[in-house]
């Protein structure tokens, strides 16, 4: 230890002042520097809170005009959440359904609200003193299981489809009934003809007897033409009823096999649809089959295949197939073949297949059709299932 009293060497105290005032500027120097960096960081906070801010201006404004816009919506808007509660819904879709709907279950409001229609995406209101039909479409809620229901008002575009079909039948049934007084023009002129023979009071009676069946075949044909002008503008006969596509299939073949044993066909009958049942007419159904398998019948040679199938086609609809071996169809009539009073036989009324394309229709079906010359033709009945609840 040294002594206190030993002199301090000046030597030792100016180094010592030397490092002293050498830290003093380091420390200056930093703290210069740490005031420089709050600074910078300061004036960068302030930026940041401005963006932030403008930012938030912006997505307020924008939240009040998506607000705006989904009061003003004519269309209606339900937010359902993973429950199927209503969580949102706008003055449009409120006044359509006629309820307050917020926290509601939208099973209920669907009960009390709306009732099915015949088009399983359009809906009929209950809650109106006049009904309104209501096209519905569903998208997911982004970011959850939830769901989105749009609803649109559709009554008067209906209404307005309605008009529109109900002028083109009458239009279409206006051109029919040109066609068929032409086409009743040439037998009923040629029944006349041979009816004013009958009266010749000189006619040898075998004469008479010729002239007179003559008669009656043109007044048939006459009465055939009518018959199915009858068939054609109604569509189907009758009402609505469950019908066993196996008992359709046994009628038709009760009805059909005696005419193809008697032409030497080979008819083959093939059920592959169950217990599907359809629902509509039994006789227009029957009438429409019995239509295609006379078709086949006509076409083909003795020793030819005529074949009736069924199957499901789906889960929703039945297939009723009737194919042939004979001479097959043109590409050119293929065309034309289900076009009212077209046709390629010299007797026939032309009104045939387009009776067939009316009673699928009626029956919310379609008629389809596959040939190649010289392969033969099949002619598909689409129909749909009846539904069971």
């Amino acid at each position: 230890m040294s002594d206190p009293k030993t002199p301090i060497d000046p030597r030792e105290l100016e180094q010592a002042f030397s490092l002293f005032n050498l830290a003093s500027e380091q420390l200056a120097a930093t703290y210069s520097g740490l005031q420089n960096q709050v600074a910078s960081l300061t004036q960068q906070l302030a930026i940041a809170n401005g963006e932030l801010k403008r930012q938030f201006l912006e997505k307020e404004a924008l939240s009040q005009r998506l607000s705006a816009l989904h009061s003003a919506l004519p269309a209606g808007v339900v937010v359902l959440d993973e429950a199927d509660h209503v969580i949102e819904a706008n003055p449009a879709a409120e006044v359509m359904l006629g309820h307050a709907l917020g926290g509601r279950a939208w099973a209920v409001v669907q009960a009390c609200a709306l009732r099915p229609s015949n088009n399983p995406e359009e809906w009929i209101t209950t809650g109106h003193a006049e009904p309104r039909r209501l096209a519905v479409s569903t998208s997911a809620l982004p970011g959850s299981s939830g769901r989105i229901l749009l609803f649109h008002d559709i009554t008067q575009a209906h209404a307005l489809q309605l008009e529109l079909a109900r002028h083109q039948r009458l239009s279409a049934m206006g051109e029919v009934a040109a066609r068929l007084a032409h086409q009743l023009r040439t037998p009923l002129a040629t029944a006349l003809l041979y009816a004013s023979q009958l009266s010749q009071p000189h006619l040898p009676e075998a004469e008479r007897a010729r002239f007179g069946e003559k008669v009656v075949a043109r007044l048939t044909h006459l009465e055939h033409l009518i018959q199915d002008m009858l068939l054609y503008v109604r569509g189907e006969a009758g009402g609505r009823e469950p019908i066993k596509v196996a008992d359709l299939l046994a009628d038709l073949r009760q009805v059909i096999e005696p005419q193809m044993l008697e032409r030497g066909l080979v008819f083959q009958v093939a059920h592959g649809a169950g217990e599907a049942r359809l629902s509509g007419s039994r006789e227009a159904l029957t009438g429409a089959l019995v239509n295609l398998l006379e078709n086949a019948m006509q076409w083909s040679p003795a020793g030819a295949s005529v074949n009736l199938v069924s199957e499901l086609a789906g889960e929703e609809e039945v297939s009723l197939r009737v194919s042939d071996t004979g001479p097959g169809i043109e590409p050119a009539t293929l065309e034309r073949m289900f076009d009212p009073f077209f046709t390629t036989r010299q007797e026939g009324t032309g009104l045939g297949l387009a009776i067939v394309r009316g009673v699928a229709q009626a029956h919310g079906g379609e008629i389809l059709v596959q040939s190649t010359p010289g392969s033969g033709a099949e002619f598909a009945l689409r129909l749909p299932l009846l539904k069971i609840e």
